[in-house]
């Protein structure tokens, strides 16, 4: 293991999105990330991609920030504000410990010697209340290893990512009311500027995200402001591809309400009173800490997302969809996966392999989020599998990963995913409604016959198509 520096300077300006050059940056200052390298694969942990959203910030849209002259990237940021259990077990999200409102961090693998690589952004799930870029399921470097930049980010939570009142619109002087999709554009906007200093291609990039993470990613194809941010997507086991976004009317009800909770005077609450409530109050209460994570604002969200794909106004591009076999999040992702395919290409999944370990606790199928250590090939760093993943999962990983991989590289215009062993056909009415089932052994179905559970046992228990 060694020091890496990334000699890409970085040009970043508090006004201005951030650009990068390979001459010295405008103001003179030499601008370095210094990474950790380990067998080909370095990584930049802990990065700051916006400024801490508090105090004066807090509810506003995020700020990309100029870094340091000089930063060592290898501590891990805090993650966002969430609760955790007392007793140090980590929560629904994976993440346990000190959480903080100063958490806008990224953190990037990327091949040593890449060069014009595709960048693939994860955001990861947990309710939207909890989660962090950090777990270590989420670990990047066999998506290093295999050619891809990967990049994780963390998001606002709750209260603090879905919000809207007077005050806060009239603060801000605009109607934004959904911050967690605003920091995810804002992570799009700065990989866009810097994936050169990685190797990275900055045309290339894929955003992909599981359940809460994944209705960040279904929102921002249906968003009118992400336009050549992404150019292909991967949505896994979301639930709320069928839900209705808040109006902006009903959210600032709701705002009211919030601010009344804590003592505040209702709608006629000042933004300097919304920003003064300490966080430690807005984790105490259960009630009100959850946030909306759609409101029709009119900037960042103007339809639902079932509408846009509906109504033909989603961003065209080509697009991974699918869900786990033990989930009932089933019938939002068929109807989604319909209406996008008479465009760009849609290939669609059904993740249907359970690890041995897992087996008795799980008898109907794979339950929600069970795929993600097999996309991350990180079986041996999940807290479920790890230690015991056997040659059989092990091989069941190593294909997902691979059939990601491949999606990441291959050309906008591919109707097939060249899995090692497997072709993956884009979905279309001419072959049926194609669908890749990850079991065992890999197969090819049709999607009118997918069923969950397929051995008809009722739905687990975070079966739901509303998340």
């Amino acid at each position: 293991m060694r020091i890496l520096a990334l000699v890409s300077a970085f040009s970043l300006s508090a006004c201005a999105s951030p650009a990068v050059t390979d001459k010295a940056p405008q103001d003179g200052a030499s601008r370095f990330l210094i990474g950790t390298q380990n067998d080909g694969v370095v990584a930049y942990i802990g990065v700051p991609y916006a400024k801490p959203p508090l105090g004066d910030l807090r509810w506003a849209p995020p700020q990309l920030m100029s870094l340091p002259a000089l930063q060592t990237a290898n501590t891990t940021g805090f993650p966002c504000l969430q609760p955790t259990p007392a007793d140090g077990r980590p929560n629904g999200g994976g993440v346990s410990g000190q959480s903080s409102e100063d958490c806008l961090h990224l953190n990037v693998w990327a091949p040593v010697d890449a060069k014009n690589a595709p960048v693939m952004l994860w955001l990861y799930g947990g309710g939207g209340t909890m989660g962090s870029g950090t777990v270590s399921t989420y670990d990047g470097t066999s998506f290093a290893r295999d050619g891809v930049i990967l990049v994780t980010a963390n998001y606002r939570h709750g209260v603090l990512a879905g919000f809207a009142h007077p005050a806060v619109e009239k603060a801000n002087g605009t109607a934004d009311a959904n911050f967690h999709l605003l920091d995810a554009i804002a992570a799009l906007k700065w990989i866009k500027a810097n994936a050169a200093a990685f190797g990275g291609d900055a045309d290339n990039v894929t955003l992909f995200g599981e359940s809460a993470g994944a209705t960040i990613v279904a929102n921002l194809i249906t968003s009118p402001q992400t336009k050549g941010l992404f150019q292909k997507a991967v949505i896994e086991s979301t639930g709320s591809l069928p839900t209705q976004g808040t109006t902006l009317e009903r959210a600032k009800e709701l705002g009211a309400a919030f601010a009344t909770a804590h003592g505040l005077p209702g709608k006629d609450a000042t933004i300097e009173q919304l920003r003064a409530i300490p966080a430690d109050a807005i984790l105490a209460d259960a009630a009100t800490r959850g946030g909306l994570r759609t409101i029709i604002d009119g900037t960042t969200k103007t339809q639902s997302i079932m509408d846009a794909f509906a109504a033909g106004t989603a961003m065209d591009i080509p697009i991974i969809i699918g869900t786990n076999s033990d989930e009932g999040r089933l019938s939002g992702t068929q109807r989604v996966a319909t209406y996008a395919m008479t465009g760009a290409p849609v290939f669609q999944y059904f993740f249907d392999y359970v690890p041995g370990v897992r087996r008795a606790d799980n008898p109907n199928g794979a339950p929600h989020a069970a795929e993600i250590p097999f996309v991350f090939d990180t079986l041996n760093l999940d807290r479920r599998i790890a230690g015991k993943a056997t040659a059989e999962d092990q091989q069941v990983a190593d294909l997902v990963h691979a059939c990601w991989v491949a999606f990441a590289k291959q050309a906008l215009d591919a109707r097939t995913i060249a899995c090692p062993g497997f072709s993956w056909p884009a979905r279309t009415e001419a072959n049926g409604q194609t669908v890749a089932v990850f079991k065992s052994s890999p197969s090819v179905g049709k999607a009118p016959d997918l069923r969950s559970p397929p051995n008809g046992a009722a739905p687990g228990p975070t079966s739901r198509d509303e998340e």
